[in-house]
């Protein structure tokens, strides 16, 4: 009986200990960058810049001007995210309803996948315009992983639980919608996680290729105009950006899927 009772109390163990060593990593990756940021690179015209110089330069810069820059990205990356990731779910969905769908639409998935985003950027920037590029970009930065992510999810559904349906009369929309869509949740919701920094990165690879404006265009002004601080403190907010979507995906997984199971840090 004692042991039972302790039982429950080592999930929070584990999450605090998790917690405990990130932030010991964090905390000791800044002590050993402003270091070697001091150190090594103080007489290299500061190609590698201290934490705390990063953060100087972006308080003097202000919050107005990284905000200015990261809304369009952010925007960009959004309607990508949306996309990209709605139009594979439904192409996943498909295959479960239309299975002769699946070899030519896999094929096409897996040739955009394949596709160096660097080398099809410029093709869209001549043929689209506006913010256009950038939302097709971010688009194909998670249009596969979410296609695959639905797939393994929707396969992965109890067999007992499809032969009751199938033995009610249910056919294979009533299985997707009944069985197959509650177990891919998972699943999906891990790709999503995955996704949603490949959008951010998707957003900003197209802002070096003719847009207005965005983190990329501020990265190559101030790259132009060596300004290092502020490249850093550009990549530092992208990054953040990463992480906050990153997050907030897991969160929404979290909290719609209660009976996934757990890592031990998460």
């Amino acid at each position: 009986m004692a042991t039972i009772a302790a039982e429950p109390r080592l999930a929070p163990e584990r999450t605090q200990s998790a917690w405990r060593g990130g932030v010991i990593g964090v905390v000791g990756l800044l002590v050993l960058w402003e270091v070697v940021g001091l150190v090594f690179f103080s007489g290299r015209n500061g190609l590698v810049p201290p934490p705390t110089r990063i953060v100087a330069h972006m308080i003097d810069d202000g919050f107005m001007f990284y905000w200015h820059n990261a809304r369009d990205t952010i925007y960009e990356a959004a309607v990508g995210y949306f996309w990209g990731n709605l139009l594979a779910i439904l192409l996943a969905f498909s295959f479960l309803v239309a299975p002769i769908l699946e070899r030519p639409l896999t094929r096409l998935g897996v040739v955009s996948y394949c596709l160096p985003i660097i080398a099809i950027a410029p093709i869209l920037t001549l043929k689209f315009h506006g913010q256009a590029p950038n939302m097709i970009l971010a688009a194909l930065s998670v249009f596969f992983t979410t296609l695959v992510g639905t797939l393994v999810g929707l396969r992965s559904a109890d067999q007992t639980a499809l032969d009751m349906v199938h033995a009610y009369g249910g056919g294979a929309i009533r299985k997707l919608t009944k069985v197959r869509l509650r177990a891919a949740l998972p699943s999906l919701f891990a790709a999503l996680r995955i996704a949603a920094p490949a959008a951010i990165l998707g957003a900003i690879i197209g802002d070096y290729f003719g847009a207005e404006r965005g983190l990329g265009v501020a990265m190559v002004a101030a790259q132009t105009g060596l300004e290092i601080p502020r490249t850093w403190g550009l990549a530092i907010v992208a990054a953040a950006l990463a992480g906050v979507a990153y997050g907030i995906t897991a969160l929404v997984g979290r909290l719609l899927t209660p009976w996934a199971p757990r890592g031990s840090g998460s």
